[in-house]
């Protein structure tokens, strides 16, 4: 099979993690007898710097003629640090979903028994934790009328959602849990919010069509506390813009590691897929980013080809590498490895180089040789 990938580096340790992804496609199209082709766009403070743009027109047409985006990271301390700045980073990813109607996030959940100790949670509440966020990406009070006035004494952000919008995100929604659980829950604010009771009302029409899925509702500040209490109840969180921002990166800390989670943006006629954590522009240049949450993504990305074989090996490889205790600085600070080097490895285990029994006094740092 033969896709066309748009690439977005992006900035920080974008380009770092996004080259282990693309090491990890090309091995999967080897052994599969894919062909990916690639395609090197930009975006972000990077495009700003290089053509003072955040998103290059070029962009948007290389990502609407691609069969998928592969994704870094976006942000740079010289714009976050400017209130006064006109033009940010970040301006380009909303204009890309825009552009896109990249119109759903989807992030997955998984612990990993393994990295148990590096939860804030106990133990006993992370086993077997395996739900998935499903958050509005283009509505919503990021996209409303945004006022102030003149001497800076009030603001406002208007928050609306169609019909339309709400329905085409829950339908993905109610069926991915149709293949899990059969279980959804709409997080919303409906006892206080206009906008929550339009998305109660359409869930629970939409509900009668998939009578298979359990569907429950909770407000939103008590979603962000049983998150933490029992996150094992979650199978399909269904919510907003705003909601889905913050509950979603409560949620990342529960595995223990921000870089250990992927993340997909599904839209009308393509995808987006890239690791959940930022830019991180101190690790940059240094090696030593995760790679694993831009390698599970670009598992995603295979699902969505279709690759089911395929991602399912890649992930594989993963847990492999995470079970042998070859991790990178954010989760081992003291017998870590490389960014390059996990790639590697993940790597010569889809090559199937990874022999029974590993020495890993025989891999040096930087290094997946195993002598």
């Amino acid at each position: 099979m033969q896709k066309n990938i748009a690439v977005i580096l992006g900035d920080g340790i974008g380009p770092e993690v996004t080259q282990q992804s693309i090491k990890i496609l090309d091995a999967v199209a080897s052994q599969f007898n894919h062909e990916f082709n690639y395609t090197y766009c930009l975006m972000g403070a990077d495009a700003i710097d290089k053509t003072g743009n955040p998103l290059p027109d070029e962009t948007i047409e290389v990502c609407l003629k691609s069969d998928a985006i592969l994704f870094g990271a976006i942000g740079h301390p010289k714009y976050d640090n400017d209130p006064s700045a006109k033009v940010r980073p970040e301006q380009g990813l909303l204009r890309l979903r825009k552009s896109l109607q990249l119109y759903a996030n989807i992030r997955p959940i998984t612990t990993y028994p393994a990295l148990a100790h590096l939860s804030p949670l106990k133990s006993k509440q992370i086993e077997q934790v395996d739900f998935i966020i499903f958050r509005e990406l283009t509505g919503g009070i990021y996209f409303g009328n945004k006022e102030v006035n003149e001497d800076h004494t009030r603001a406002s952000d208007d928050c609306v959602y169609t019909r339309d919008e709400i329905e085409r995100i829950a339908h993905l929604a109610f069926q991915y849990a149709q293949k899990r659980r059969k279980k959804l829950t709409l997080v919303d604010k409906a006892n206080v919010l206009e906008t929550s009771r339009l998305w109660r009302k359409v869930v629970q029409e939409l509900a009668v069509q998939y009578g298979d899925v359990t569907v429950d509702f909770l407000f939103v500040d008590n979603a962000a506390m049983q998150i933490i209490l029992n996150p094992k109840q979650f199978d399909v969180i269904l919510t907003e813009n705003m909601f889905g921002d913050i509950i979603s990166d409560e949620a990342s800390v529960i595995t223990g590691s921000l870089g250990l989670l992927p993340s997909a943006s599904a839209g009308n006629s393509s995808s987006l897929f890239e690791p959940i954590h930022g830019s991180y522009p101190q690790a940059a240049g240094k090696d030593i980013a995760n790679p694993i949450g831009s390698i599970l993504s670009a598992a995603m990305m295979l699902e969505y080809f279709g690759m089911l074989e395929e991602a399912a090996l890649v992930r594989k490889a993963v847990d492999w590498s995470l079970s042998n205790g070859f991790v990178t600085r954010d989760i081992d600070t003291v017998n870590y490895y490389s960014t390059t080097t996990i790639g590697d490895l993940i790597k010569d285990y889809i090559d199937n180089k990874i022999p029974s029994a590993v020495n890993k006094n025989n891999i040096a740092l930087s290094k997946s040789t195993i002598i």
